[in-house]
């Protein structure tokens, strides 16, 4: 709390991460500025449901990655108990199916915890604005992401293996990077290189190329 040295008009910001020092670190970033207030701290989900509902903050700012639960459905439960408070996701996850995810739960804002210094409390402000907000690094592959949905009828896990073929990971590195079974990632690659109509491995990096899902 920070009493009289805010203003009412400052954004009442909940932050949450299992990590004291990353926590410290960002309070310490977030206290020099005038127009956000950090208002309470959590280490886990159950943490961070209780004080969005006790507090209603403008902005929750959680990493993807807490204990005791699924973010993910964490996202959507408080932005049904919450509709007023909007999320600024924290990670070190720049995969864009991740940010795809959050996005669709309910979270407007997506920051790399390695871009927090310089992105976070411009995050912070569009999320209190109402207005989405994706760490730079994320963005061009989550617009590349959603451009491929959209074009090529494939869904956002599909499009992710597609990505990780493409850059060279085998069946059973991509089983272990999305917490699949080696099969279930068969099953995507037979699906994916048949709706797309491909044949080689070659024939799927062009096209991961093109729809910019890999860098050249």
């Amino acid at each position: 709390m920070h009493g009289s040295s805010r203003t009412e008009t400052a954004i009442r910001v909940v932050l949450a991460d299992d990590h004291a020092l990353m926590r410290r670190s960002l309070r310490l970033l977030l206290d020099g500025e005038d127009d956000v207030d950090v208002i309470a701290e959590a280490t886990d989900l159950a943490t961070v449901i209780n004080h969005v509902g006790r507090h209603q903050p403008h902005v929750l700012v959680a990493d993807l990655r807490l204990p005791n639960g699924s973010s993910i459905d964490a996202i959507r439960e408080l932005r049904a108990q919450a509709p007023k408070t909007e999320i600024v996701v924290l990670t070190m996850e720049e995969s864009p199916l991740f940010a795809q995810q959050a996005i669709e739960a309910g979270a407007i804002g997506y920051v790399l915890k390695d871009r927090a210094d310089s992105e976070l409390i411009t995050a912070i402000r569009c999320a209190a604005r109402g207005e989405e907000y994706i760490s730079h690094r994320v963005a061009a592959g989550l617009e590349a992401l959603r451009k491929a949905i959209d074009r090529d009828a494939l869904t956002p896990r599909e499009i992710e293996v597609v990505r990780l073929i493409a850059l060279g990971y085998t069946s059973a590195e991509i089983a272990g990077k999305l917490h699949l079974s080696r099969r279930t990632v068969e099953t995507h690659r037979a699906r994916i290189f048949n709706r797309l109509g491909l044949r080689t491995r070659a024939e799927l990096v062009r096209f991961a190329l093109r729809r910019r899902l890999i860098g050249t």
